[in-house]
């Protein structure tokens, strides 16, 4: 919960308001407070000024009234039928305000309203607790009876806002937070309570939440107006002059044990000193604290105005809120919007306010606090080449902000990258020399531009902090993205041969593009699983991402691996290999794409990043399909992806190139890409890429359950089928069987327009009978193995 300021105007207008119409609860509990021994309430005295006053009428008199003392508790036992309970009040000066309590009936509803003495209505007085302006002085009386008749009992009180039974001083110590407060208990069936006090006008108030049910109240000023209420936590500017009165009740009439809490937050007293230290370890510096269900405080002073930040010890800062005040007690920062400094604009006292959020009843935490405006304790300046090594930095508290200064430019453009060494999280931020933040809210771009020439700040810290932690470490690179200093330069190669840019460290690269087009870009670390990186321009601002790229015009670019993450740290011995390419591919040997005379293309990855390419000799329009052998692994299974002649793609081969067949969209000649699959950059592998539309020289594999017999082997590890219209119905179960041999298989059905009908090549097994469902027309079956020796016996017969 947040403390908020009242504004005076505000508030007493609400106020004013609400007083004499407080809301009536729907409940039905009966109110039956203590009594006590003595004479009908008729006759009660006014009570001491220490204690409130219940009478009980006796439940055989004929009626309750007589003269109600301000105070007073009266409790009618009964009331029934049209009878009218008559209760004198005398007030002793003109437009007082009563605070009433009309305690709830456990019978039929009980109404009361309150005259003059002539006779005259004043108001009404509401079920639970309300209020009622005056006239004159003198008598009223107060009536009470049952609304519909029938039978109930009641309670009544009432208290004097002017005049009241009691009031209790609060001296000017109550006002310290090292205050315990004020305990006590509001009787049941309770108008109110009055407490009295004085402070400077415009003092500021915390006020706290007084609990014991539903406590509340205002607080007036010399003139009796509203300046603020006690209910809920929140702040209180008392904007009109004094003397204060505060009157408390509960709002139900219930008994209600609360406590008082009113420290001043302006010019407050009885917080410890708190210092702004230098960066890392402040050692004694370091100040401690509890904090219970209330709140707590610490008071720091400055010679100048400075920036400051605040750190908490990690797990009590997740139930900790915190603001910070001036002497006047006006709000200059919070935990939210101050998180990475907050700005004391001059030299004085202000007032650190800690609440506990959390469900302890108490937290004992460490609190630092840096001066992010001066010198001490900042390391020395770091380089922003990208060939340098990552700072190794310590943290011995935990409450640490590290700092290192770095000198750019106006235009500059630096990035910072964090991580810990072992399980962590790191933060860190860019200042300048004043220790203000030099880029706030979101931005589409990465890093940070510098606004001037000059030296800045990276403040940076490890957030957790484990009971027995003593000496933790967490890496830092700081680095210039325009104009970079350090990076290796690339230039784009060719398809069919290891990339130009060998496996190296660095995570950046100067990218040397000869044109404007469109461009492949893919980093593979030595270990051959895709890397992932954000392409620049000159200036530092976004071009695109890495596997494909678009660039505007030729020129200079650097691509930076995990660009965009700033709780990266990639060493510079990161060792990956990049490759460059434009997406048009080039020096593409030509395959066949003759179904019934499948010839393989046969290729070898020599290292990660290479992109292989071959032509492919099916026209626009045709649909191929992706075939390998059935038992290849690893590199022998590349990812493909076939491009048409101006380099757009068309599809690959995790979906529709080996799941169905894909249709070859766009301009001849088309191209399959290869390259190898995370994990397995190096090795051979055996392709081919057959025409499935359309007509084939494939053998007629005729109807029955005779069918006919295939051979397989390394070389030969696929075979197809043509069965024409007039051998097959509507539908055919069509059986594969492997007779002799190792090894499995897969087969698939299309039709003359290459659409796949049933089966899939990458459910490969030793045998398998398929129902499928056929269009009218011939079809085609295409059978994929294991480039093993083995025969298989193929067949298809009519279905049911």
């Amino acid at each position: 919960m947040r403390l908020r300021s009242l504004a005076a105007g505000a508030a007493g207008g609400l106020l004013a308001a609400l007083l004499p119409l407080l809301p009536a609860s729907a409940s039905a509990a009966a109110v039956r407070p203590p009594t006590v021994n003595g004479t009908a309430a008729a006759n009660a005295a006014a009570p001491a000024a220490s204690a409130v006053t219940t009478a009980e009428v006796d439940a055989s008199a004929t009626r309750c009234g007589g003269n109600l003392a301000l105070g007073a508790v009266v409790v009618c036992p009964s009331i029934t039928g049209t009878r009218k309970d008559l209760f004198k009040i005398h007030t002793s000066v003109a437009n007082d305000t009563l605070y009433t309590l009309l305690g709830r009936s456990s019978g039929d509803w009980v109404s009361a309203s309150i005259a003059d003495s002539r006779g005259n209505v004043v108001c009404s007085v509401t079920t639970d607790s309300g209020s009622c302006r005056l006239g004159a002085a003198g008598l009223y009386t107060l009536t009470a009876w049952l609304y519909f008749g029938g039978s109930g009992n009641y309670s009544i009180s009432v208290e004097s806002m002017r005049t009241p039974s009691t009031c209790s001083a609060l001296a000017d110590s109550f006002f310290s937070f090292a205050s315990p407060g004020a305990a006590s208990t509001l009787p049941k069936g309770s108008a109110g309570r009055c407490y009295s006090f004085n402070q400077p006008q415009d003092s500021v108030l915390y006020l706290s939440a007084p609990g014991g049910g539903d406590v509340q109240g205002p607080i007036l000023d010399a003139q009796y107006q509203p300046v603020c209420f006690i209910r809920y936590t929140t702040n209180c500017t008392l904007s009109q002059p004094g003397p204060y009165r505060l009157f408390l009740h509960e709002f139900y009439g219930n008994e209600a044990a609360y406590t008082l809490y009113l420290p001043r937050i302006s010019n407050s007293v009885g917080c410890p000193a708190v210092t702004a230290g230098p960066f890392g370890d402040q050692g004694s510096a370091v100040a401690a604290g509890t904090v219970t269900s209330r709140i707590g405080c610490h008071q720091l002073t400055v010679a100048s105005a400075e920036v400051v930040g605040v750190r908490f010890s990690q797990f009590e800062d997740q139930f900790l809120w915190w603001w910070i005040y001036d002497n006047a007690g006006q709000q200059v920062c919070e935990k939210y919007s101050n998180a990475n400094g907050c700005p004391l604009p001059t030299a004085g006292k202000y007032t650190m306010v800690v609440q506990n959020q959390g469900w302890e009843p108490s937290l004992t935490y460490k609190l630092g606090i840096t001066n992010l405006s001066a010198d001490a304790g900042c390391g020395s300046a770091v380089a922003t080449s990208w060939d340098q090594p990552a700072l190794v930095l310590h943290v011995t508290s935990p409450v640490q902000i590290n700092c290192v200064p770095v000198t750019g430019r106006a235009g500059d453009r630096i990035l910072t990258y964090v991580a810990p060494t072992a399980y962590n999280e790191a933060l860190a931020l860019l200042v300048d020399d004043s220790g203000t933040l030099v880029c706030t809210g979101h931005s589409e771009e990465d890093g940070c531009r510098l606004p001037a020439d000059g030296t800045y700040r990276v403040l940076s810290y490890l957030r957790n902090w484990d009971s027995g932690s003593t000496d933790l470490t967490y890496k830092l690179q700081v680095r210039r993205l325009n104009e970079p200093a350090g990076c290796p330069t690339v230039t784009p190669g060719p398809y069919n041969a290891a990339p130009a840019s060998a496996v190296a460290g660095n995570r950046c690269r100067v990218l040397q593009i000869p044109a404007a087009g469109n461009y492949r870009i893919k980093p593979v670390t030595a270990e051959g699983y895709e890397a992932y990186g954000q392409i620049y321009d000159a200036a530092g601002s976004k071009v695109c991402t890495t596997q494909m790229c678009t660039f505007p015009a030729d020129g200079s670019y650097t691509m930076v691996l995990n660009g965009s993450v700033p709780s990266s740290v990639l060493d510079e011995d990161y060792q990956y290999a990049l490759a460059v390419l434009p997406t048009v591919p080039s020096g593409c040997a030509q395959v066949s794409d003759d179904l019934g005379a499948l010839g393989a293309y046969r290729g070898h990855f020599d290292s990660p990043a290479q992109f292989d390419c071959v032509q492919l000799a099916s026209p626009a329009g045709a649909r191929i399909m992706e075939v390998l052998p059935g038992d290849a692994t690893g590199a022998g299974r590349p990812l493909v992806a076939v491009v048409d002649a101006d380099g757009n793609y068309v599809c690959d081969s995790t979906y529709s190139l080996r799941q169905y067949s894909c249709e070859l969209t766009g301009a001849a000649p088309f191209y399959a890409v290869m390259t190898g699959a995370n994990g397995n950059p190096v090795g051979g592998y055996t392709v081919s890429f057959p025409r499935v539309s359309g007509t084939n020289s494939c053998a007629v594999l005729p109807q029955g359950a005779t069918g006919t017999s295939i051979t397989t082997s390394h070389d030969h590890f696929a075979a197809c089928f043509s069965v024409p219209a007039d051998q097959h119905g509507a539908k055919e179960v069509f059986t594969y069987t492997r007779t002799s041999g190792t090894g499995d298989a897969g087969f698939t059905v299309v039709d003359a327009n290459g659409i796949v009908w049933c089966g899939y090549l990458g459910s490969p097994s030793v045998n398998r009978s398929i129902t499928c469902t056929l269009p009218a027309g011939p079809v085609t079956v295409v059978l994929e193995a294991d480039a093993v020796d083995a025969a298989y016996q193929i067949s298809h017969v009519a279905g049911a």
